[in-house]
């Protein structure tokens, strides 16, 4: 008996101490998340210079991307809206005197996102402060933003690195030869690509046709951009980059690119002389995550009408996946839900996805259709990517926006099946055998050939996949199948020509595409709300600590930090290796960095 006791007190002990510790946990968690900042304001001094950075990626959404939920100093990534917004306000600020753009080694943004931020600087500027660009080393990312600065400042040891846009593709067919790996390629679409690297040695001709043909009006609109800051020709520009002239400080000087070769004080001097202190007195700077916290646009929760802007980013995915990606599920609960709401008066799809699974992309577009007959207009925003199955989620919208830049269309499909039964046989000396009940009871597999029948089984299902994509556009487009079949076949097309052909409507911001929903509404007055809702940090602890989310969130933050700029490059290769299914995705990403 007495040792029923001591089990007994020891149990009870042991859970006092367990709610004891977790109870602490919980306290010093949410102190931390206090004392961080979180939603607190931070109070801006007057005289104050924004201080930009842009060392994280760019989300379209806030916080829209795989986070360390135990990074207590790290809970608020700001997206692209906000990051407008927060210049907007920044530019009727009387606290605000100017910006400093303290540029590091690369952006971690697309080539559309890039230039919605140098716009919004220039527009800054046109309030006549003063924003001043300082880097030891500028990147073609970095520099396309600091060229926006009255005055750009660059270590003497420092260059630019201008060269020009290329795409480089890694072929893998060669080496899966070697090891004996056969993919079973299925496609629809002579300019889809995604299929190259596993059946060819060289980029095809149509493939190279498509990217010369994206490639060289993103190049006139990044120099064209540079050279109305820099009042540089297009020529000039050129002659620099092809004679890699920029990449020394002195020269870089001696051809008006840059204003002042010097270090990080020299700038800051600079600054102190603008704002008339004395050589002692220090800088206030605030931050642009502080600064977004430090003042709160007035919703007037009167106004019962809304507008929904639904943020789309990332791979579109099939039953779940990572935060900062399109999972057709959630998508789905969301579009329904704003369908039945009676206050809901339009909704704004902002796009920014290279696409992925097709039937994810099929059931995203079915409910955005129900939403439309249910006479709700939806206008679409794109942002850097809007292609394959980002383009299938847009196509039903009453009006379709792209940026300038914007990589849509990719209209394509394929999929792929490795077989490694020479693998296994000749290389690991495996064999296999089965006892089959029908002909074909393996089901796919990467053990067994495919013979004959299955191979034109799955070009079937490919090709009619591809039928139903060109039906989807043609009719939220008014076009016909043949008319968009010879715009399509997994062609990708800037977003200025994709207007010609008639892929969208209009050239536009995300801000123009919540006007056009307004007027289409007839609403004089309203409010937007956003979608996907994003946790709070400390659910998003406790989801960690309780199991409940289904990805690694500090996984993914520590081969952020190794890889850097290069992440994006392993996650897609990543989602290509995992797709599952036929797939209307872009073969690839522009690096901007």
């Amino acid at each position: 008996m007495n040792q029923f006791f001591k089990f007994v007190f020891a149990s009870c002990l042991g859970v006092a101490l367990a709610i004891v510790g977790v109870s602490a946990l919980g306290f010093f968690i949410m102190v931390g998340i206090a004392g961080s900042g979180g939603e607190s304001q931070v109070e801006v001094k007057s005289k104050s210079v924004l201080h930009i950075t842009l060392e994280n990626a760019v989300p379209e959404q806030t916080n829209n991307l795989e986070m360390n939920p135990f990074d207590l100093s790290n809970q608020e990534v700001l997206g692209l809206n906000e990051i407008i917004a927060s210049l907007e306000h920044a530019a009727s600020d009387d606290k605000i005197e100017g910006i400093l753009l303290d540029l590091g080694f690369g952006v971690r943004t697309g080539v559309a996102t890039s230039a919605s931020i140098r716009k919004a600087l220039l527009e800054f500027k046109e309030s006549d402060k003063f924003i001043l660009a300082y880097s030891k080393y500028y990147t073609q990312g970095t520099y396309y933003l600091a060229s926006t600065a009255d005055e750009v400042y660059i270590n003497p040891l420092g260059g630019i690195d201008l060269h020009g846009f290329a795409a480089t593709i890694p072929f893998f067919k060669e080496m899966l030869d070697k090891i004996g790996v056969k993919m079973q390629i299925f496609y629809a679409g002579n300019f889809k690509s995604a299929t190259e690297p596993y059946r060819l040695k060289k980029i095809s001709d149509s493939n190279r046709l498509q990217l010369r043909e994206y490639l060289d009006p993103l190049y006139i609109n990044f120099l064209t951009d540079i050279g109305a800051s820099r009042s540089k020709s297009v020529s000039e520009l050129k002659e620099m980059v092809n004679g890699l002239k920029l990449s020394d400080a002195d020269v870089a000087l001696e051809l008006g690119m840059v204003d002042e070769i010097g270090y990080i004080d020299n700038a800051l001097a600079d600054i102190r002389k603008r704002l008339d202190l004395e050589d002692k007195d220090k800088i206030k700077t605030v931050s642009l995550e502080d600064y977004a916290n430090s003042y709160s646009e007035k919703t007037n929760f009167k106004i019962k009408d809304k507008i929904a802007v639904v943020y789309a980013e990332g791979s579109i995915l099939m039953d779940k996946g990572d935060r900062g990606t399109i999972v057709d599920n959630e998508y789905i609960k969301i579009i329904r839900k704003l369908r039945k709401d009676d206050k809901i008066k339009a909704i704004v799809l902002r796009v920014n996805s290279p696409g992925g699974s097709a039937v994810a992309s099929e059931n995203i577009w079915r409910e955005f259709k129900l939403a439309k007959e249910a006479d709700i207009p939806i206008v679409v925003s794109m942002g850097d990517y809007a292609a394959s199955g980002g383009y299938y989620i847009a196509c039903m919208a009453d009006t379709i926006l792209a940026e300038p830049n914007t990589v849509t269309g990719s209209i394509g499909v394929f999929s792929m099946i490795p077989n490694m039964s020479e693998l296994f046989n000749d290389k690991f000396g495996i064999s296999f055998d089965t006892v089959k009940t029908a002909d074909y009871s393996v089901g796919v597999n990467t053990i067994f050939d495919m013979d004959d029948f299955e191979k034109a089984h799955w070009q079937k299902g490919t090709d009619k996949m591809y039928e139903i994509f060109l039906s989807r556009v043609a009719e939220g487009r008014g076009m016909t199948r043949d008319q968009v079949h010879e715009i399509a076949q997994g062609r990708i097309w800037i977003g200025s020509k994709a207007k010609e052909l008639g892929l969208v409507d209009e050239i536009g911001s995300l801000e123009d595409a919540i006007a056009i929903a307004a007027d289409m509404a007839e609403l004089e007055e309203y409010r937007t709300t956003e979608y996907p809702k994003q946790p709070d940090p400390l659910q998003e602890i406790i989801n960690e600590l309780t199991g409940q989310k289904d990805n690694d969130a500090i996984r993914t933050q520590i081969l952020q930090k190794e890889l850097g700029m290069h992440y994006k490059l392993y996650q897609h290769l990543k989602e290509i290796i995992n797709t599952k299914g036929v797939q209307a995705r872009l073969p690839f990403l522009i690096d901007f960095s």
